[in-house]
């Protein structure tokens, strides 16, 4: 399948439809995250506190699969075929769906091993996540490539199928009181799956499971690459939250899920940006790549004020009842976990938009060594943080662990930006036409 994936060209998104293109990427993640929302608020709301940190451990994993997904799929998929329509992009999205599909299954064996191992609610929630995990990340590997064509509007759609379908789900368990664990993952798999299946009827293009090697080897130089950076970020994050737990007991994990939801607008923003972040940097590389800094920098900073802004808003409004309301009994100790986990998302955004620049430009090995650096430092400043003062230290320590890595994004996408100038200066222009000029190019350390 040597020649199913290559590009023959990059292309990339006007700038004419920016506006039109982000705001379908925040509407869509807003009512994706709406699904996820309620299931979490059923879980809060319809589970003992061990229960629903069992809950969140799984979530926290599921996080981490999609993440994993995306290194070795669909990011590749992003960053080298971002635009129209065209065979070769038809090709490139059936491979990296099958490998999605083919990840999915792996995963699914994965987690149900894990499950049986633990046991008690633990071991039920990761065993019901993996009835659901091949639809889960294969729903999401056609999101991402509808989004390298700039359809936003398509993946609003799916999204609101699932949406709709996963909250009339969980309406059917409250209804008849049937919130458990087991029901909770069935309906949140379930319903993906079937919003997987209408994203292959939008696309019309079949995973190809049995191209999956041939993908791997042929993108190998960016799969491999993001692999270890998506796993690092999830990792980093399964050990903050598999170390709180085990410090601090499952009520402390807890606890800190019931902050984050309350924090949900800030990611609705950071995912939705972040959708279609790479290619609106590809655009402004080919304009001008001087640029690229400002526009990251531009980029996480109207996201971090929007934050700021709704954090002050979730600070006075929620004390006065909402709060308690949403969370019961989890609200008084969540909010105390406010400002920190503000300040986390916060940084968060920029540490995106850097992450967009160096992915827009293909700097697979620059992006690897800030990922791996700030990954190190959430993970082993959460832990600390962790021992010291729960939920509480976990994510103060997180804070700073989070803008000492900043600082390492800074750096590598000034490095990568001279890297891409000075090679400009010497080679034609299309860098992505082989997998080995992108090598040479781009990825210079």
């Amino acid at each position: 399948m040597s020649d199913l994936v290559e590009p023959t060209e990059t292309t990339v998104p006007g700038r004419s439809g920016l506006v039109g293109r982000v705001s379908w990427g925040i509407l869509d993640q807003a009512v994706s995250s709406l699904g996820n929302f309620v299931l979490s608020i059923c879980a809060a709301r319809g589970l003992p506190v061990s229960g629903f940190g069992a809950f969140s451990l799984a979530f926290v994993f599921f996080i981490f699969l999609v993440n994993a997904s995306r290194g070795v799929a669909t990011d590749p998929l992003m960053v080298r075929f971002s635009g129209p329509e065209t065979p070769e992009w038809r090709r490139a999205v059936s491979a990296a769906s099958g490998a999605a599909l083919n990840l999915g299954l792996l995963a699914a064996l994965c987690s149900l091993a894990a499950g049986l191992v633990a046991g008690g609610p633990v071991g039920t929630s990761f065993a019901a996540l993996a009835v659901g995990l091949p639809g889960l990340l294969l729903q999401d590997s056609y999101r991402c490539a509808l989004f390298s064509r700039g359809q936003g509007k398509r993946v609003f759609l799916n999204d609101l199928l699932w949406s709709v379908l996963q909250v009339a789900g969980l309406g059917v368990l409250l209804s008849l009181d049937k919130v458990s664990i087991t029901a909770l993952m069935l309906v949140f798999g379930g319903t993906a799956t079937v919003a997987a299946g209408f994203g292959w009827w939008q696309t019309g293009l079949a995973p190809r499971p049995t191209w999956t090697r041939s993908w791997f080897a042929t993108h190998r130089s960016l799969s491999g690459r993001y692999l270890i950076e998506n796993i690092a970020v999830g990792g980093a994050r399964q050990v903050q939250v598999f170390a709180l737990g085990a410090v601090a007991g499952l009520a402390a994990v807890a606890q800190q899920r019931a902050a984050e939801i309350l924090m949900g607008p800030f990611l609705i923003l950071l995912a939705g940006v972040g959708q279609v972040s790479v290619p609106e940097a590809r655009t402004v590389i080919g304009q001008d790549p001087g640029r690229l800094r400002r526009f990251c920098l531009t980029l996480g900073g109207i996201q971090a004020a929007l934050a700021a802004g709704w954090a002050v808003a979730a600070m006075i409004v929620l004390p006065w009842g909402p709060g308690e309301l949403l969370l019961g009994d989890l609200w008084r100790p969540a909010q105390r976990l406010l400002v920190p986990l503000t300040l986390i998302y916060v940084l968060g955004f920029f540490h995106a938009a850097l992450t967009a620049g160096l992915r827009a430009l293909g700097a697979s090995r620059r992006s690897l060594k800030a990922q791996l650096v700030t990954s190190t430092l959430f993970a082993s400043f959460g832990v600390v943080g962790a021992y010291l003062g729960a939920a509480w230290g976990a994510s103060w320590a997180v804070v700073i662990g989070l803008v000492i890595g900043l600082a390492t994004w800074w750096v590598q996408l000034g490095h990568g930006v001279r890297d891409y100038q000075a090679q400009a200066r010497v080679t034609p222009v299309d860098r992505d036409r082989s997998e080995s000029t992108t090598e040479r190019s781009i990825d210079v350390t």
